[in-house]
């Protein structure tokens, strides 16, 4: 998403207006999905004829008007009834399938699924998705499990049998219910999972829907809440064992003598009683439902809810995630006849009630219940001893008028905002000791201190499991992949100490004779210490006479805790000239400076910018600790289209230049006097950038080149002889005749075809060729792009990702408002810890090895990863898979070894080590996951493989992998129970969302106002992303802050990244690593707008500012402090935008709400989820 784009102006978010009988519904315009329409569980439907009663009469708002975005409703025009239906009007299904008119969408703009910001929009958006928490063991209950589990139900159709709910038995997991048949397809018509999860776009006329169920007959009314039971009748926290609940086919549920309550103390998992039972045999059923046998030992208290059910209970500790002023009122106290804690109907978990619509009659008699016999009358009124429960209305309360349509509850579902705030409660207190194999470290949100004691710190290495499985078959059974996230040069936290330097003498590091692998805490000293069995491939190697130590009682070295090889996970040795480039000490490294100096760049400013901000930067460049100047070199180039070199020798009083026009055959024309050492040469090059603005300002040259400038820096540090980087500021696509001449193949029509996939491949083999040339000399390029169109970076930033550099982008730049970003983005750049010239390889014990790499890199051979430029950002992703059996007993190893010299000339080996445990059992694989480095590694391989295939094919493979991961845990390793029951892992019940996130990103399904030089820049981006950044990057963080702690230092709760979660009172900030929103509703108190933004009136905020003004007092003082702390965490400056709510920004910053639908067709959440359990479904199936 271009910020810096501007934004439609119509917003797709109004209120939802209920689907009325009698009054068309538009269809959906907008770009098309990638979802097909799901109409139903039951593929037989037809569109049924046009009702035979009186139409009745519309509310007293009228009907929506045709240009207003109408609200997602479930049912098709004439399915939604209020009131009692007549009894001679048929039943309205939704059409199977409509065909697809090229063109014919409507003209205003229509976002699927609009979340709704009223209270009572969002309860009756609710439908019966449960989540319940583990009850602890009572009599009559399923046996208690060694793992807790989360289970949500979702609404299923009234005429299957009940299913049962489970229990867990190996790993914990959080399981969703959902009532559908298990042999139905996801959707109707749909291909089977290996061809295609995602069906291709619907038609703009058809509606895209993910939970719904078929439309009742007339005669059978739906009801906002399950049908009524007798009150005695209670809801299990969790199900009865299957053999003591009989099977009761069309007859009444058993007397309340049978029935077990939940304890005050236990926690509710809110099942909700069934909606029907299945029909006796010869009764009438609905017509298209093919008669399904239930399975024995059903348990009638855990089948599926209606689909109009509502949530029962509240959510899971989720309250503080709802925003201020979306509570519902207040629970009314209970009418005569209803016991304590009976409440009339209500909705969802926030206490809404139910009241009949204006313009109707109120209520309608009790329900007939479809296909078995009427309920027993009511029983005596009883207390409910479960608080948390809200019970279906009794027989002797009138039951509401139905609601047009119920949405899962959100705060339902998996909420990673809690399971982050959880982890970060749990596990921040005591330090992380690494010392334990296979230990899972607490997630990358949260706040922990290491304590090395033999295996590398999650800030090094971040696994996507800890338990890998002992045998390739077992790894293919459960799909899950093996991988290690890896940041070599990671900076670590203040508390924490950097790695050891080791320094061996002459001799270097001790290795392993035949794996070459670095001594580490795997290796095993015997024979007295005299010799060493190597962890990775078992050969014994003599200890050198230096090196010897005696042993002591326990085996290990008596000097073991003095060497940090021996005992630390990560140290560093000094490499000695043997693995040096030609066997020769390397120079120290050099820094060239090439500037862009077109009319777009002089005429922007930025050239002035450029060169005021590198005479004090020029004071910062990186050095080592122990130095006090550093020692890198510096040189300067300017070009167009062609090349000025720079003299700045310091015996020189004035700058002399030089201008290559040969661009075919680019040379340096001077050695002496181009790199030059800083403070030798100062006044020079002070003077030098004071002239460069002044000698271009009148240049009218617009076109320039781009593959010599690379060349240009490439012969001087060949010429130096030393590794370096290259600092390039350039604006526009090089269309001059030179080398690299791109031209500009921007089609948007490619979009979404099978060509799309050239769009982000490079244009021409050139600059892939002239990377490898970079590599070899350990020349690092960083880019910095100023476009205001097309640049093709696609094509530009091949030599950026392949040398280890990075690509910054600044579309349209301004320098009021951009100047801040880039040169907190250029100085940053420029001080960062970076090695030059690095190969890294990642050895692994016997039983598996690494296969594939991701990032930014290039690779000669599949083993090492070459690096001209290895920064402290810099994340490479490796991909495990077995070549032989693990045991048990001696688990895997990995050691990733970076070889580099650092900013001092001086060259190192950084050597990380980690052991993570093996497993024979699928629960125990599954119980050690790490679900932010398993979307770390999805996007990676997704965003490689669109290099080669269709999007389409891309988010298929992303989702039929998932699904299959989520079936087989199901399968294996979670209890018996219903196919209605969608059961996640307890470390993975955040996959669907992440990876929700990942499927609808601006790479995966772009929408219309993204540019491909965007969807190129974010592709790059990601590849060398660590696991924090894909983390925030995907999955945004949403402050309120509308009550922020000024006087201590802890941030507010943060909220789901929702739109229902902001309140028309409240302030948000949303950063995403790249992007700070601080979002104003309209309704904020004075007071705050004041401390803010030092005006009292919404109105008068200035939209287009990015940096608060600086008051004095303590709001402003901690807002602004909290900004800060946010750049300060993340690799690139956030640039803060103003989003006043309903201006037209607003549309971007909905952008980021990822758990709702998007405007390119992205599914919602919980649309998401129900789309996953019905892949899961088919596979179990």
């Amino acid at each position: 998403m271009n910020v810096n784009q501007q934004a439609h102006m119509a917003s797709p978010y109004r209120q939802p207006q209920p689907a009325l009988q009698g009054y068309a519904q538009p269809g959906y315009g907008g770009p098309p999905t990638q979802y097909a329409p799901y109409n139903s569980p039951n593929p037989g439907y037809q569109q049924g004829p046009t009702p035979a009663g009186p139409v009745r009469p519309p509310p007293n708002s009228g009907p929506p008007p045709v240009s207003a975005s109408q609200g997602y409703s479930q049912y098709t025009q004439g399915d939604v009834q209020n009131g009692p239906p007549t009894m001679s009007s048929q039943p309205h299904r939704p059409p199977v399938s409509q065909s697809y008119l090229p063109g014919s969408q409507p003209a205003y703009h229509q976002h699927y699924g609009a979340p709704h910001t009223g209270m009572q929009q969002m309860t009756n958006q609710m439908s019966g998705m449960q989540v319940s928490a583990p009850p602890p063991a009572v009599s009559g209950y399923a046996p208690p499990s060694s793992q807790h589990q989360t289970s949500v139900s979702f609404s299923g159709a009234p005429s299957f049998p009940p299913h049962s709910v489970s229990s867990q038995q190996n790993s914990p997991a959080t399981s969703l219910t959902h009532g559908q048949p298990p042999s139905q397809s996801p959707f109707p018509g749909s291909p089977s999972l290996a061809q295609s999860p995602f069906p291709g776009a619907p038609p703009p006329g058809s509606q895209p829907q993910y939970s719904s169920t078929p439309p009742l007959p007339v005669s059978q009314p739906q009801y906002s809440s399950a049908p009524p039971l007798p009150v005695s009748q209670p809801q299990y926290s969790s199900a009865p064992p299957a053999s003591s609940q009989p099977h009761y086919p069309g007859a009444q549920p058993p007397p309340a003598s049978q029935a077990q309550f939940p304890g005050p103390s236990q926690t509710s998992p809110f099942h909700a009683p069934p909606s029907s039972f299945p029909p006796p045999a010869g009764a009438p059923r609905h017509p298209g439902v093919q008669p399904m046998q239930a399975p024995p030992h059903s348990q009638y208290l855990s089948g599926p809810p209606l689909p109009c059910q509502p949530m029962q209970g509240p959510p899971l500790s989720q309250q503080n995630h709802v925003a201020p002023g979306m509570q519902g009122p207040p629970a009314q106290p209970a009418p005569p006849g209803q016991g304590q804690g009976v409440q009339p109907q209500q909705n969802g978990a926030f206490g809404q009630m139910s009241r009949p619509q204006p313009g109707y009659g109120g209520s309608y008699p009790g329900p007939q219940n479809y296909g078995a016999q009427p309920p027993p009358p009511a029983a005596p009124p009883q207390k409910r001893l479960d608080p948390d429960s809200i019970p279906s209305p009794q027989v002797s309360a009138p039951p509401a008028v139905q609601k047009t349509r119920h949405r899962i509850d959100p705060d339902a579902i998996p909420s990673p905002v809690q399971v982050i705030e959880d982890d970060q409660a749990n596990r921040s207190s005591e330090p992380f000791a690494t010392g334990v194999r296979g230990q899972a470290p607490p997630l990358v949100t949260t706040n922990f201190q290491v304590k090395d004691q033999g295996n590398a710190s999650p800030s090094y290495i971040r696994c996507t499991a800890y338990n890998f499985p002992c045998t390739s078959d077992m790894a293919k059974q459960s799909q899950v992949p093996l991988a290690a996230v890896i940041k070599p040069l990671a900076t670590l936290p203040l508390d924490e100490a950097p790695p050891y330097i080791v320094d061996h003498g002459e001799t270097g590091p001790i290795r392993c004779n035949r794996c070459k692998a670095y001594m580490c805490p795997f290796m095993q000293f015997i024979e007295g210490g005299r010799r060493f069995q190597c962890g990775f491939c078992s050969c014994v190697t003599e200890v050198p006479p230096h090196y010897f130590q005696h042993l002591d009682h326990t085996g290990k070295r008596v000097d073991c805790y003095d060497r940090p090889e021996l005992s630390m996970g990560t140290c560093e040795f000094t490499a000695t000239v043997d693995y040096c480039k030609n066997n020769k000490i390397p120079q120290p490294p050099a820094f060239i400076f090439l500037i862009d100096v077109s009319y777009n760049m002089v005429k922007s400013g930025l050239v002035d910018l450029i060169c005021a901000e590198l005479k004090t930067l020029l004071d910062y460049l990186p050095r080592e600790s122990s130095e006090a100047d550093s020692c890198i070199r510096v040189g300067f180039v300017t070009y167009n289209k062609v090349l000025h070199f720079y003299n700045v020798k310091s015996s020189l009083a004035q700058p002399q230049m030089m201008v290559v026009s040969d661009v075919a055959d680019m040379f340096v024309p001077l050695l002496d006097g181009f790199l030059v050492n800083v403070n030798e040469s100062r006044a020079v090059i002070n003077s030098l950038l004071d002239q460069i603005p002044e000698m271009f300002a009148d240049t009218r040259e617009t076109e320039t080149v781009f593959a010599p400038v690379i060349q240009a820096g490439l012969e001087a540090l060949k010429a130096a002889d030393c590794a370096g980087k290259l600092f390039i500021f350039h604006s526009s696509l090089p269309i001059a005749e030179a080398p690299g001449k791109l031209k500009n193949r921007e089609d948007k029509k490619l979009v979404g075809t099978d060509k799309e996939k050239t769009l982000f491949q490079p244009q021409t083999s050139f600059f892939g060729n002239l990377a490898k040339e970079c590599v070899a000399q350990g020349c690092c390029v960083d880019l910095f792009l100023f476009p205001n169109q097309y640049v093709d970076v696609a094509t530009l930033g091949v030599v950026p990702s392949q040398t280890g550099g990075s690509v910054y982008k600044y579309t349209c730049f301004q320098v009021p408002s951009d100047g801040d970003r880039f040169l907190n983005d250029l100085r940053r750049d420029v001080q960062k810890q970076v090695g030059f010239d690095a190969v890294m390889r990642v050895r692994t014990s016997t039983g598996i090895r690494a296969t594939d790499f991701f990032g930014a890199f290039y690779m000669s051979n599949t083993t090492d990863v070459e690096l001209a430029g290895l920064d402290c950002d810099k994340a490479v992703t490796v991909e495990f898979r077995h070549d032989d059996k693990l045991s048990e007993e001696s688990g895997a190893l990995m050691q990733c070894a970076v070889l580099y010299t650092s900013c001092s000339g001086q060259r190192r080996l950084r050597v990380h080590n980690l052991s993570v445990n093996c497993c024979t059992q699928l629960a125990d694989l599954y119980r050690n996951c790490d679900t932010d480095t398993l979307i770390n590694f999805f996007a990676k391989y997704a965003y490689r493989s669109i290099l080669n295939s269709p999007t389409k094919t891309v988010r298929d493979t992303l989702i039929n992998q998932s699904a299959q991961i989520l079936s087989c845990y199901r399968k294996n390793c979670a209890s018996p129970s219903s196919a209605g029951q969608l059961i996640l892992p307890e470390c993975m019940k955040l996959l669907p969302v992440y990876l929700n996130c990942v499927l609808k990103s601006d790479i995966l399904q772009p929408g219309a106002d993204i540019s491909l030089d965007d969807r190129a820049y974010l592709r790059q981006l990601v590849t060398s992303m660590d696991v924090a950044e894909s983390h925030v990057f995907f999955y945004p963080r949403l402050l309120p802050l509308q009550k922020l702690d000024v006087e201590g230092d802890s941030l507010p709760t943060a909220v789901r990244a929702s739109e229902e979660r902001l309140s028309k009172g409240g302030l948000y900030l949303l950063e995403n690593g790249l992007h700070l929103f601080l979002w104003v509703g309209a309704n904020v108190q004075q007071e705050l707008l004041q401390s803010v933004f030092n005006t009292p009136s919404f109105g008068q905020i200035d939209p287009s500012m990015t940096n608060l003004p600086v008051l004095d007092n303590p709001y402003s003082r901690r807002l602004r402090a909290i900004i800060e702390s946010f750049r300060a965490q993340r690799p690139r400056y956030m640039k803060l935008m103003l989003v006043k709510q309903d201006d037209k920004l607003e549309l971007i910053f909905k952008h980021f709400l990822v758990e709702d639908k998007s405007m390119s067709g992205g599914a919602s959440y919980v649309d998401f989820l129900c789309h996953m359990h019905k892949e899961i479904r088919q596979l179990l199936s």
